[in-house]
C-alpha cells in the first residue's frame, strides 16, 4: 500500500478550558472597600473543521496525532473579561465525514468550500464576582471556575465528489477514457491510491457545462470483503451521482462480469445499486463487423436490460454519445444539481 495516500485519519481533538473569573474586590486610594470588580473568564478555543475545495487527499493530517486548541485567559480587575482562547482549524477535502471513534456515530460531513462544523466546543469561561453581588452579600468573594474542554477522538474519512463514478476491473481502460473526455486542461487531481491513481477530471459538455468524472481504482471480485483495495475503494463510491459501468470488449464473458460487479456494489452497500448507471463496452475499435454484431446480441440479451453504450477512448468512437446519455443520466428526476 502506496503511504503517500491517505483517506482515513484518526486525530485525538480537545478544545480549550475556560478561563476562571475573576474575584478581585476594588481597591482604590480613596476606596478602601470597594465592591467586587472581577471580570468573567474567556472562553476556551474551539476545534473547528472547515472544506478546503483546494485539497485532495488527507496526506497533511497524516502525522497529526493531537489537535488542541487553547485555554481562554483569566478575568481581571476592573470586570475586564479574560481573552479567549486560540481556536484550532482543521482543513479537510471537501467529502469528508467525521465520526466518533468510540462510537461510530458520524459527527457530520463537510461537502462545501469555507463549511465549517465545529468538533469540540471551548468551556465558558466563568463568571467573576460581580454576578454574585446582592443586597444581601455586598461584597461576593469567589468566582466560578472555567469550564473544562471536550475531548474525543475523530475519525477522518474521504469519500470522492464526483458526478460519474467509473466502476470495473483494472483492465476496463478506465484511465484512458478519463484523459480522452477529460477537457483539454483537466482539473485532474491524482493521488496515490496503492500503485493505482484514483483520478478527479472535469469533462467538458456542450453549451460550456461540464461534469467530474473520478477514476476509480478497479474493483476486483471480493472487494466487499476488504481484498485489494475493499472498502477504501468503494466508499468512494457512494458520493457518485451516476455509475458508469465499464467492460472491455475483449472480455471472455460481459454477463458474468458485469454480476460481479454489480454484486459487489450490492454486498457492500445495497444503495448504491439504487443510482442510475450505464454500461459501457470500451475498446470497441477491436470488434470487425461480425465481433460487432455478436456483441450488440449479447448485450440486448443481457439481464435486466440494462442500458449500454459501445465505445472506443482510442478512436473516440461512441464518446459523444457516452457524454449525451451521462448527462441525461444526471440530468433525469434531479439526479444531479
Amino acid at each position: 500500500m502506496n503511504a503517500n495516500f491517505i483517506d482515513y485519519v484518526k486525530v485525538f481533538c480537545r478544545s480549550g478550558k475556560g478561563g476562571a473569573g475573576s474575584a478581585h474586590l476594588r481597591r482604590e486610594k480613596y476606596v478602601p472597600k470597594g465592591g467586587p470588580d472581577g471580570g468573567d473568564g474567556g472562553r476556551g478555543g474551539h476545534v473547528l473543521v472547515q472544506g478546503n475545495r483546494n485539497l485532495w487527499t488527507l496526506l497533511h493530517l497524516r502525522y497529526t496525532r493531537h489537535v488542541i486548541a487553547g485555554a481562554g485567559e483569566s478575568g481581571g480587575r476592573q470586570q475586564s473579561t479574560g481573552a479567549g482562547g486560540r481556536d484550532a482549524l482543521i482543513e479537510v477535502p471537501l467529502g469528508t465525514v467525521m465520526k466518533d471513534a468510540e462510537t461510530g456515530a458520524m459527527i457530520a460531513e463537510i461537502t462545501r468550500d469555507g463549511q465549517q462544523h465545529i468538533l469540540a466546543r471551548g468551556g465558558r469561561g466563568g463568571l467573576g464576582n460581580t454576578h454574585f453581588k446582592s443586597s444581601t452579600r455586598q461584597t461576593p468573594r469567589y468566582a466560578q471556575p472555567g469550564e473544562p474542554g471536550e475531548e474525543l477522538q475523530v475519525i477522518f474519512e474521504l469519500k470522492v465528489l464526483a458526478d460519474v463514478g467509473l466502476v470495473g476491473f483494472p483492465n476496463a481502460g478506465k484511465s484512458t477514457l478519463l484523459s480522452v473526455v477529460s477537457a483539454a486542461k483537466p482539473e485532474i487531481a491524482d493521488y496515490p491510491f496503492t500503485t493505482l491513481v484514483p483520478n478527479l477530471g472535469m469533462v467538458a459538455y456542450r453549451d460550456n457545462q461540464s461534469f467530474v468524472m473520478a477514476d476509480i481504482p478497479g474493483i476486483i471480485e471480493g472487494a466487499h470483503q476488504g481484498r485489494g483495495l475493499g472498502h477504501r475503494f468503494l466508499r468512494h463510491i457512494e458520493r457518485n451521482a451516476m455509475l458508469l459501468l465499464m467492460i472491455p470488449a475483449d472480455s471472455g464473458d460481459i454477463a458474468a462480469e458485469l454480476g460481479i460487479l454489480l454484486d459487489e456494489l450490492r454486498l457492500y452497500n445495497p444503495e448504491l445499486l439504487d443510482k442510475k448507471r450505464l454500461l459501457a463496452i470500451s475498446k470497441c475499435d477491436l470488434l470487425d463487423e461480425e465481433a460487432r454484431q455478436a456483441m450488440e446480441i449479447t448485450l440486448h440479451s443481457l439481464p435486466g436490460n440494462p442500458q449500454w453504450v459501445m465505445i472506443s477512448a482510442h478512436s473516440t468512437q461512441g464518446i459523444s454519445r457516452l457524454k449525451d446519455l451521462l448527462w441525461q443520466g444526471m440530468n433525469e428526476g434531479g439526479a444531479h444539481d
